[in-house]
């Protein structure tokens, strides 16, 4: 017996008034880009699309744009939580300045960073944004960028900085993330705080690092050789935070700084693993503060990066690049070095440092760096007194 073929469930039709209301704007505004009147700001036209997307509505014919073109994303990994909220906020940035994005993962045995770059080249992309790639990794070649440049091809690098490499770089604070840590565990009462944190061939390892250092001398006035016995540099892991938390807390560390929230993780079942509990026998504090980590447990006291501002400073410059305004810094004399510039995150108001860090940059580009937040949760607490 055959049976009938079921007929397609057609789409409902949309209610202008719940598209408004989704998109926080009047129905003649939602009317207007429905119909794809002028008039009307950007930003508002593109809450109108997204309400479309998110009630589940099919776009109009007649809204259906013509790309600006593609734009490559490569990011190290998918299992980090803190790069797929990078890669979705990109995504969208990109998408409301009328550009393709196309995500390109490295995974373990899968295609190199120069492999993805090639085949995007291939298709021709507009721009690319690198996050986390071997920008960071000071034993990398930054020669593959020069390359690029060469090519003609216009891309802005996330997390990591090479005074070598010609173009604009967005950064979080990592020395004020670490330093923010320090002195929130020192409040506490903590006087033995050791350091959990990638690699030492990564420019964000080696901040956080320096950061922390900097941060013992203020607090306690260890020297800097001091400040070293208490760091671990391991992988950038849930494993890697356990390994180094076994050897921090054979030192008798009752306070850990993570340079990441997976990291951060492992120093807590490390911590379980010995019967402590966390935070009453140990505090620790992570970094990145992806989407889930305040369900946690305990939920976890981390420094929270500003990812929103970040990706709309980072599109923003590639945008630039790919018109042909690259951002440099101001002209100064040889005997002066650009700087890096602060920046104050919309997102969370924290204000910059009133000294920028010098940068030796030949090519006179501008690191855009963002101000970190201290988000205090379960993870850490009072120092409990000696027995």
């Amino acid at each position: 017996m055959t049976l009938p073929t079921p007929s397609p469930t057609p789409r409902p039709t949309p209610r202008l008034a719940d598209i408004a209301a989704q998109a926080r704007v009047s129905e003649a505004t939602a009317s207007r880009v429905l119909n794809g009147k002028a008039g009307v700001a950007a930003s508002t036209r593109q809450r109108v699309l997204a309400a479309l997307d998110v009630l589940g509505y099919e776009r109009p014919v007649r809204l259906k744009r013509r790309s600006a073109g593609l734009v490559g994303l490569v990011i190290p990994e998918l299992t980090n939580p803190i790069f797929p909220a990078f890669a979705q906020i990109i995504e969208q940035s990109l998408a409301g300045h009328g550009y393709t994005p196309v995500l390109c993962t490295q995974t373990p045995g899968g295609a190199t960073e120069d492999e993805l770059v090639e085949q995007l080249e291939e298709r021709g992309v507009t721009g690319i944004v690198f996050l986390s790639g071997l920008h960071a990794d000071t034993s990398a070649d930054p020669s593959r960028y020069t390359r690029l440049t060469s090519r003609g091809v216009p891309y802005v690098l996330i997390n990591g900085y090479n005074d070598r490499i010609d173009a604009p770089f967005v950064s979080p604070d990592d020395g004020a993330a670490a330093r923010m840590a320090v002195h929130h565990l020192a409040a506490l009462g903590h006087v033995r705080i050791g350091l959990a944190v990638g690699p030492a061939r990564y420019v964000p390892s080696r901040r956080k690092a320096e950061g922390f250092a900097a941060a013992l001398e203020e607090s306690f006035g260890l020297s800097r050789g001091q400040a070293e016995r208490r760091i671990r540099h391991t992988l950038f892991s849930v494993e890697g935070g356990h390994a180094a938390a076994a050897a921090l807390l054979d030192d008798g560390c009752t306070g850990i700084v993570c340079g990441s929230d997976l990291m951060a993780l492992g120093v807590v079942r490390a911590a379980r693993q010995r019967g402590l509990d966390v935070p009453a026998d140990l505090s620790v504090v992570g970094f990145d503060d992806s989407q889930l980590i305040a369900f946690t447990d305990p939920p976890l006291t981390t420094v929270r990066q500003p990812v929103q501002a970040m990706v709309t400073a980072a599109v923003g410059a590639l945008i630039e690049e790919i018109q042909g305004n690259p951002i440099r810094s101001p002209a100064r004399s040889p005997a002066q070095s650009p700087v890096r510039s602060p920046v104050r995150s919309p997102v969370q108001g924290s204000v910059p440092s009133s000294v920028p860090s010098p940068v030796r940059n030949p090519a006179q580009r501008t690191e855009f760096v963002f101000q970190p937040e201290l988000v205090v949760r379960g993870s850490t607490g009072p120092v409990r007194p000696p027995h």
